[in-house]
């Protein structure tokens, strides 16, 4: 379960619903899903560790 701050709503520790972990272009890793009550795209910054951990334990889709 990956958790991030929806900016239109202010709710912290939302659950991103079809999440994908994609790169930044100085090599940071984000995951972005959508928010289920608001439909909002949500992003959470992670470390190298964390995305593939998600990867690996089928909380998130790789995207890069």
């Amino acid at each position: 379960m990956i958790t991030g701050y929806c900016v239109k709503c202010k709710e912290k520790g939302v659950e991103l619903s079809e999440a994908k972990i994609h790169q930044t272009k100085k090599g940071g890793f984000m995951a972005k899903g959508t928010h289920t009550d608001c439909g909002t795209t949500v992003c959470a910054m992670m470390s190298k560790d964390n995305a593939e951990k998600a990867i690996a334990e089928e909380a998130a889709e790789k995207a890069y």
